[in-house]
Formats: C-alpha cells, sequence, structure tokens
C-alpha cells in the first residue's frame, strides 16, 4: 500500500497511508474509534467500490491492483488471496442458514467444488478453528453458538479458501478476556501453520502487543508512529502513542487511595438466585447470591459471558424478580415488583437503550416526566445541568443519538441515569464497546460525579483491568454463583479461585515477551485438558477454561 488517501465527501478518513506486509508477518493497526483503521483494511478487498468515496494512492494484494482490478479480478481476490473476519460476526452470519453450509457456500463459489467437496471442507476447517463436534456442530444456526464460537466460524469461513492473508477487525471486541485470548492464540497458531499474513485492526494495545510484530498508530486517519511491537510499546516516540498507553487499564496498576469514608448500606442481596424456565427445561443464572454496597462505594463484578453477572444486575435494579432469596435498598426489603425508586441503570449499548426518534435532550427528561415533574421549564433547565455535568454541550438538547460519537452516547445515558437522583447505579458494561481513551473519560466521569453525589455503583464488567482501576470491592461470578469476593487489592493480588488466576492469567500483557509466555503456558494446559477429557480423568474439568483455554497456578506464573 502506497500513499492511500480515502474521502467520503469533504471528510477525508485516511491520509497518505503507506506500508507492506510481507507473508507471515503481522501488522497491527492501532488507533481510536474514528482514526480511520477500519477504512484502511476495507480498501484492501476494494469494499469502497461504488460507495461513493474517493480512492486514491496505491494498493496491491497479492499482486493485484485492487484500484485497477475489475469487478471479476475483485472476486478472486477475496477469499482465495485475502479474506477478512469482521467485527460482529452475528450480522456477518446469515440467522437462517447452518454455519456449515454458509461456509461451503463461500468455498463453493471460489473453488468450483462439488456440494459434497464443500461441506467435507467446511467440517475440516471448523474442526480446524477448534470448534468441537465439528460434523455436528456444522448443522447448528449462528444463534446455538456462543459468542467465541461465532468468531471461530467466522475464522473458518475465511481460512476456507487458503487465503494469503487474513484481515481482523476488530476481532475480540466483544468477547470476555478467556475467549479472547483462545481467539488470539487461534490467530496465531494459524499463521504458523499456514504461513499467511496477518493484519489486525483493534483499539486495544493489549491485543495487538498478544498478536502482532509490528504496529501502525493511527489518528485523524494519519500514520503517527510505526515500528515493531516491543519497541513503540516500551519506548513510544510521539506524544498520542504515550497518551494511547497511558490510557491502557492494567491489572497490575497501583491504584489510588480511594476514602474510606464510607456511608449507610445501599443495597443488600441475600442469597439471591433466578431462574429461566420450568421443570426440567429450568436453567439456573443467579444461585444463591449474597452482596452489600455502601454509599460512596463501587462493587465490580466480573466473570466471562454465561456468569450471570447482567442478570444480577438486573435483579438489582428491579427489572427482574428474584426466584428466592432476599433483595433490600436501604434496609428495607423490596416488596413491590418493578424498578426501584431511587435505583438507576446504564447499560451497555447507548445506540440501543435511547430512542432513535427522540432527541437526547427529552431522553434525559423521561425518568424526571416518570417520577411526576410537570414543569416543563425546570425539566429542561434540569437537563442542560446535567448535559454540561457529564461533558456534554447543552446546547444540543435537540440533536439525536445518531449525531454523537460512542462515548457521547453514553454520557447521554449517564446523564439519564443522574436524573432521577438515585443513590445507586448499575452499570452494565458501560466501556465494553469503546476504545481506551474513551474508556478513561467515561470512568473518570463515573469516578467524579460518585464523590461529588456519594453515589453507590455497581460495575459489571468482563474487563478485569478496567473493574480493578474502579472498584472498591470485587464479585467473581461463574456459573450463577460468586467464586470469589473481596476488596480488590485482595482479589487481584492474591485470587484464591483457580477460575479467578485463569481470568487475570488471561488479560493482554503489553510487554510482547510476557504474551509469548502466557501463550505457551495457555497452550500446555489446554494440551494437559485435551488429554485429560480424551482419558476422562476429573482433571479435565479443572484445566479447562471457557471454550478450550487454560487455567491454573502455572497460567498466573506466566
Amino acid at each position: 500500500m502506497d500513499g492511500l488517501s480515502v474521502e467520503f465527501g469533504d471528510v477525508r478518513a485516511v491520509d497518505a497511508v503507506s506500508f507492506t506486509l510481507e507473508r507471515g508477518g503481522a501488522l497491527g493497526l492501532v488507533g481510536e474509534s474514528g482514526s480511520g483503521k477500519s477504512t484502511v483494511a476495507s480498501a484492501l478487498l476494494g469494499l469502497h467500490r461504488d460507495t461513493g468515496a474517493r480512492v486514491t494512492g496505491s494498493v496491491r494484494v497479492g499482486g493485484t491492483d485492487v484500484g485497477a482490478a475489475t469487478d471479476a479480478e475483485l472476486r478472486g481476490l477475496r477469499g482465495p488471496v485475502a479474506a477478512m473476519v469482521f467485527q460482529d460476526p452475528l450480522s456477518s452470519l446469515d440467522p437462517y442458514y447452518a454455519v456449515g453450509d454458509q461456509i461451503a457456500e463461500v468455498y463453493r463459489t471460489h473453488a468450483k467444488a462439488s456440494r459434497r467437496a464443500a461441506r467435507a471442507r467446511a467440517v475440516e476447517v471448523l474442526d480446524r478453528v477448534g470448534i468441537p463436534d465439528a460434523p455436528r456442530r456444522a448443522r447448528s444456526r449462528p444463534h446455538e453458538f456462543s459468542g467465541g464460537m461465532r468468531q471461530r466460524a467466522l475464522i473458518a469461513m475465511a481460512l476456507a479458501c487458503e487465503p494469503q492473508l487474513l484481515i481482523a477487525d476488530e476481532p475480540t471486541t466483544a468477547l470476555d478476556v478467556t475467549v479472547q485470548a483462545q481467539i488470539l492464540d487461534l490467530l496465531h497458531g494459524l499463521r504458523e501453520e499456514t504461513g499467511m499474513g496477518l493484519l489486525l485492526v483493534t483499539h486495544d494495545v493489549g491485543v495487538a502487543a498478544e498478536s502482532v510484530d509490528d504496529v501502525l498508530v493511527m489518528r485523524h486517519g494519519r500514520v503517527v508512529e510505526r515500528g515493531g511491537v516491543a519497541d513503540v510499546l516500551s519506548a513510544p516516540r510521539e506524544t498520542y502513542t504515550r497518551q494511547l498507553l497511558r490510557a491502557v487499564p492494567r491489572v497490575d496498576a497501583v491504584r489510588e487511595e480511594r476514602s474510606a469514608d464510607l456511608g449507610d448500606v445501599v443495597v443488600e442481596a441475600d442469597g439471591l438466585r433466578r431462574e429461566f424456565g420450568r421443570g426440567k427445561g429450568a436453567f439456573v443464572a443467579v444461585d444463591g447470591v449474597s452482596l452489600s454496597v455502601r454509599r460512596g462505594e463501587t462493587l465490580g463484578v466480573v466473570g466471562e459471558s454465561g456468569s450471570g453477572k447482567t442478570t444480577l444486575g438486573r435483579m438489582l435494579v428491579g427489572l427482574l424478580e428474584p426466584t428466592a432469596g432476599q433483595l433490600r435498598h436501604g434496609g428495607a426489603e423490596k416488596q413491590a415488583k418493578g424498578v426501584v425508586p431511587g435505583v438507576q441503570m446504564v447499560f451497555q449499548d447507548p445506540v440501543s437503550s435511547l430512542n432513535p426518534r427522540r432527541s437526547v435532550g427529552e431522553s434525559i427528561a423521561d425518568p424526571l416526566r416518570a417520577r411526576g415533574d410537570r414543569d416543563e421549564d425546570a425539566i429542561r433547565t434540569r437537563v442542560r445541568d446535567l448535559m454540561t455535568r457529564v461533558g456534554l454541550d447543552p446546547a444540543h438538547y435537540g440533536r439525536y443519538p445518531h449525531e454523537f460519537s460512542g462515548g457521547q452516547r453514553q454520557r447521554v445515558g449517564i446523564a439519564r441515569a443522574l436524573a432521577a437522583e438515585p443513590r445507586l447505579i448499575v452499570c452494565d458494561e458501560p466501556v465494553s464497546a469503546l476504545d481506551v481513551t474513551t474508556q478513561a473519560q467515561v470512568t473518570a466521569l463515573l469516578a467524579e460525579l460518585q464523590r461529588e453525589l456519594g453515589l453507590a455503583l455497581v460495575f459489571v464488567a468482563h474487563d478485569l483491568a478496567v473493574v480493578r482501576q474502579v472498584s472498591d470491592k470485587v464479585a467473581v461470578m461463574r456459573r450463577g454463583r460468586i467464586v470469589e469476593y473481596g476488596s480488590v487489592d485482595e482479589v487481584y493480588g492474591a485470587p484464591q479461585d483457580p477460575y479467578t488466576q485463569r481470568l487475570l492469567a488471561a488479560v493482554p500483557a503489553l510487554d510482547p515477551a510476557a504474551a509469548h509466555e502466557r501463550r505457551a503456558a495457555r497452550r500446555r494446559v489446554a494440551a494437559a485438558a485435551r488429554e485429560a477429557r480424551a482419558a476422562g480423568t476429573e482433571g479435565a474439568e479443572s484445566a479447562e477454561g471457557g471454550e478450550g483455554g487454560g487455567t491454573g497456578k502455572e497460567l498466573a506464573a506466566a
């Protein structure tokens, strides 16, 4: 790629980007949202053609001039030469067709193979990416796969035609740490096995450290720094790169001293249980959970997808009723069904939690009207004050959600939660989809508001580094139960449960050498788990991790 520039109308999304990626190499494009990373990746496959974008510069992939290629030549490029794995597997897979059929169709299109040969190839690549019982699971539809398995299926689809280059666009953003580690290990292993090149697009510097040899740091469409990943991360030359690295939350960071002046208990759970379904088909999502949160205190709740974190958070707010157990707010047992007065929630996805047809000002005003406020002038004044407090321009009261960035939309969600002057806010994965600098801004805002207002916060997340940064206490959940509970320093400094050790060991390391050691340790433990499962021994359960990763003290030491 030489001097690539991409313009959308008056906006120059990419400005004179150049790089070379050799076969077998791995290059990371790192930067914040809007830096132009995904636009560069799409240009490698000619995906901007017929979109109205103006593309200049030279892009050559596998000897093909992408800009000058005919449509037929581009079709021949996509798949056999270069293939792309997108961020959201649910939107990339057709919900109506079996996963194996979708992979087979891609293979038939490019390899002109028979239906039988294409089905066999689909099973082969699913097995290659670690899908257990591939012949049977090939007949499953996407909704029957977990998030990590869907991402593996997308990688299998990309591998079907044995490409020379794999382009992975934020392939682990929505995954918890153990599944993320498994996907990154898979990409690394496939690169070693096949000799393909890897272009990894990510806003997570830790993911880049785990996965690539060289890195380009992008900002506002330009490359601001490039070099070997170890050199760039250990001794960045540019101010922006240093700022990016400072914003990365770390599990080993020394936390700032927090005030010990905590107030009364705001919420207390005793033996909470929640089941879905009835009879033999009943599923226990939360099983016997007990905890408490005081005024001015933050409780972090961590665990993998499916551990029960979100279900617990929704019960604390009142969006779900417990099947059993007691829930007390301000010392009084919850009596009526529905949302508890004085409790609010900030959701993971501000796009789906904000009405696209209502202005953000009206969305923030909703809790005020719901509690009975009728003075419209006072409501608008209160909303503008809240917008100012969370760092939004009150003049944007009448704008709609699509006119704001992801971080700004999350600030709208926080302002809406604050409107009714709550005692407790439950934050459900509030920063999981944001880049590291925006994450840092949102978590700093929550900490500032907590200090000013004395709020109790419950911070639900799968990102252990973020949870350490914001929390006083931590509850680690697995399969609906709390397996470890204590102060953040105790849990992170000396984890007692093997599951907690495994979670901490899966957090990406900013040191590529440490990442290499961890990957080797995960391979050893995963191999031991496979041997144990094959032998039918008890060690299989203790050695397994999530969807096939490793655990235990060996990983923690690595």
